[in-house]
């Protein structure tokens, strides 16, 4: 795992505990046996706290387009300067 990227924020996965799958479609929206991808927990967290499943499964479906999103942005520009290893929760968006 040591030489993967996450494809949210790309930098290196690094400690396995703090790495998690995401299921580019929400298992709740039909995705339970679709496509997943190993990210950082705080990006994980950042995903479900921006998007809603229904967003997820209909727009945001894949790495790119959850990158390209204005509030992931600025996520993965401040985690960026963080080690690999650095968590913490992320507050749910009001809208």
């Amino acid at each position: 795992m040591d030489d993967q990227h996450c494809p949210i924020c790309q930098r290196p996965l690094g400690n396995s505990k703090r790495v998690s799958k995401h299921h580019l479609i929400p298992k709740s929206r039909g995705g339970k046996h679709t496509d997943t991808i190993l990210i950082h927990n705080i990006c994980h967290q950042k995903i479900h706290s921006v998007f809603t499943e229904k967003e997820l499964r209909d727009e945001f479906h894949t790495a790119e387009k959850l990158r390209e999103h204005e509030e992931m942005r600025k996520f993965i520009h401040w985690v960026a300067k963080k080690d690999i290893n650095f968590y913490q929760t992320n507050k749910k968006l009001k809208r």
